[in-house]
């Protein structure tokens, strides 16, 4: 047989079969409009994707200025609203000034990439998110890879340095595993070495700091010269998009530099409106941010996690991906749904149930959590 004899994607059968022996392949389950099964996967941790005040945000705007933005916001896609919801974010976090993109992975990598380049160094932590990752491979820098949540290891990075600029890129709260990372620390060797500390929010915002203002605000660092934060508005708020927030020179230089912003169209204007409504929300019920740890904390005694969570994130590890999957699957059968995370998104050896607590949970919803979690993960660690 000749290689012009085969598909060019016939590779992908082996593939596929090998990630089915593996127990990692992936497939899509569709919900319906309102699921009959208690969701403890869903990142909507103050339970604003469904409040009413946030519904009709989106369908004002969508009302108002369209079903889309139209164009990238150089061109069309720059509407009030936008610029609206950019100032009541930054003011409510703390932040000089905002700007909003299409998504939270879109703002990953304009930040990384447009604040480091060619001849200079990041140093990011092992386990951040898949955007900054692929931010980091894009940014053209130089990329070390410290270990997780380590230090003396990002000390000892930047002072080996030969590059003039230096980026540090961490996730305030962790996904995977909800702990948090020790801002303060990195930030004062940030300052020690001139380096530039940009944070992922996206686990932080809507559930730590006072009223939600993130892990950020929390250790008094928003609104320092030298700190970039990155969020988006998926998780706590209900919506979708993403935000960079901080010095107004950061703001200018990304719409100069920034090719996720520069080249894709604006973030729905529908979006952008849901998302308002929502921050305005949980400027009116701050308690909603210590709902969510209360109902976490009771997630992690009920899953027997010993270490009491700081985040909505409660990770439950079970070891081999075959148990994790048997065991979300036995819970979804039950009526509730969880997260089920195996490599490449964990290390090999930890596949894990993910819970997510909301605020909205009711005393009915935790009693079935209880149950079901109480009998499948018996069977899972027999």
């Amino acid at each position: 047989m000749t290689r012009t004899d085969l598909s060019p994607l016939s590779w992908l059968a082996d593939v596929e079969q090998q990630r089915r022996t593996a127990g990692l392949r992936r497939e899509l389950r569709a919900r319906p409009p309102v699921g009959a099964e208690l969701d403890l996967a869903s990142n909507d941790y103050l339970g604003l994707s469904q409040h009413p005040e946030v519904l009709d945000g989106g369908v004002e705007a969508l009302r108002t200025w369209g079903a889309g933005a139209g164009g990238s916001r150089l061109v069309t896609g720059n509407t009030e609203l936008h610029e609206e919801f950019e100032h009541e974010l930054a003011t409510f976090v703390g932040a000089e000034s905002a700007l909003v993109f299409s998504s939270g992975y879109t703002a990953n990598l304009g930040a990384v990439v447009a604040l480091s380049g060619a001849g200079s160094l990041v140093v990011s932590d092992a386990l951040t998110h898949a955007s900054l990752v692929d931010a980091c491979r894009l940014s053209r820098a130089r990329v070390v890879v410290s270990p997780h949540r380590d230090v003396a290891a990002v000390d000892a990075a930047l002072g080996a340095r030969t590059e003039g600029r230096a980026v540090v890129v961490t996730e305030s709260v962790f996904s995977a595993d909800g702990v948090l990372a020790p801002l303060r620390e990195l930030h004062a060797v940030c300052r020690r070495h001139g380096a530039l500390l940009i944070v992922d929010e996206a686990h932080g915002l809507g559930v730590r700091g006072t009223g939600g203002q993130g892990l950020l605000h929390e250790v008094g660092l928003t609104g320092a010269p030298d700190v970039v934060m990155t969020t988006t508005l998926s998780k706590a708020l209900g919506s979708q998009g993403g935000v960079v927030l901080g010095p107004a020179a950061v703001r200018a230089h990304l719409i100069d530099a920034a090719r996720p912003f520069i080249f894709d169209t604006g973030l729905a204007p529908a979006a952008v409106g849901a998302a308002l409504a929502a921050l305005r929300v949980l400027i009116a019920e701050p308690q909603r941010a210590r709902a969510v740890l209360t109902h976490a904390a009771e997630l992690a005694r009920i899953s027997g996690v010993t270490t009491e969570p700081d985040s909505a994130v409660v990770s439950v590890i079970l070891g081999e991906p075959d148990v994790a999957f048997a065991a979300a699957t036995a819970c979804l059968q039950r009526g509730v749904r969880v997260g089920c995370f195996r490599p490449p998104t964990v290390p090999v050896g930890t596949s894990r149930l993910r819970l997510t607590a909301r605020a909205s949970l009711t005393d009915d919803e935790m009693d079935l959590a209880r149950r079901v979690l109480t009998e499948v993960l018996a069977v899972a660690r027999a």
